[in-house]
């Protein structure tokens, strides 16, 4: 007869100590959360951020399939890996959607009102592709061109996190333009744990937007950026002050970001806060801290922003 196999301590179930009363605190402290939030009907099911992930990775492969896709297909069947792929990305996104819209929405989940506004966004979403593409193209050839490091544009498109981070911010921006803006954030979020780079989704950013090195960049949601802008590294366009109502709450959903014109530069550290303007063509030097808006052309510099400080306290 064949000798049975020992069992090994790991296929013995021994409670070694009790966990009922800690599921059962779990529980009431749950229950209490959902009440306090009167969703107790009706318990979040949020979306999945490994999904997301998975999703952008699919995207990124449908918008650049030959540096980013799978690299065992023909130019004769690229088309088919493309349509395959963006297909399974959509449906999976369409998944997401139904998740968020039914957190937010006070319909039963699943309704008919939920799947039809879900695929109209997913629909709209899929048209947009083609623009992303386009703009990414521009943010590429941006990067190549700001920086002598760079050999080509395929390296530029593989290697450079900033790049990453736009392509993030790109596809997160249509998805909160359309509706669907937990989503959007979530995806800037796991940019943000990539590549060290904050990019709110709804911020407005235009064409040929080059970041480099990128580490410690923040950009905020009501910031607007022009074309042919580029950032350097640990660059913040932030809100200068949170504004409180009469309860003591932060005022939100007011402009409280930077408006950055076209043809800038800001250099490493520099700080830009509050609902300014920097004018276009502006050079932004690194560390500085400015709170106030400058003409077309300006030239800021660490040393003139200490020498305008000295200024005021002699006058005053």
């Amino acid at each position: 007869m064949p000798k049975q196999k020992k069992k090994t301590p790991h296929s013995q179930k021994k409670e070694y100590f009790s966990v009922e009363d800690i599921v059962t605190d779990l529980r009431t402290l749950r229950m209490k959360s959902l009440n306090n939030r009167k969703r107790i009907k009706h318990p979040p099911k949020m979306p999945s951020s490994k999904m997301l992930a998975t999703i952008i990775d699919q995207l990124a492969a449908v918008l650049f399939p030959n540096r980013l896709g799978n690299t065992k297909f023909t130019d004769k069947d690229i088309d088919q890996y493309v349509k395959q792929t963006l297909e399974e990305a959509l449906q999976n996104l369409l998944t997401q959607i139904i998740r968020e819209l039914n957190y937010t929405s006070k319909h039963e989940p699943s309704s008919d009102i939920i799947m039809n506004k879900a695929t109209m966004i997913t629909h709209s979403f899929a048209k947009k592709l083609s623009g992303i593409r386009t703009l990414l193209d521009k943010d590429i050839c941006a990067a190549y061109e700001g920086d002598p490091a760079a050999q080509n544009v395929d390296e530029v498109l593989v290697c450079y996190p900033g790049v990453a981070a736009i392509m993030y911010y790109r596809i997160a921006h249509e998805l909160h333009s359309l509706g669907t803006p937990l989503i959007a954030r979530m995806i800037s979020e796991i940019s943000h744990s990539i590549t060290g780079i904050e990019i709110h989704p709804g911020a407005k950013i235009g064409a040929s937007f080059f970041i480099d090195h990128g580490t410690g960049v923040v950009i905020g949601e009501t910031t607007i950026i022009g074309k042919n802008v580029r950032l350097y590294q640990a660059v913040t366009l932030g809100a200068k002050s949170f504004p409180i109502d009469e309860n003591g709450a932060l005022v939100k959903n007011i402009l409280r970001h930077p408006i950055v014109e076209d043809d800038v530069i800001i250099y490493a550290n520099a700080t830009i806060l509050g609902r300014i303007t920097i004018g276009k063509g502006s050079t932004i030097g690194g560390n500085v801290w400015l709170t106030y808006s400058v003409p077309p052309g300006s030239m800021i510099s660490q040393a003139q922003m200490q020498n305008k400080a000295l200024d005021n306290d002699i006058k005053n």
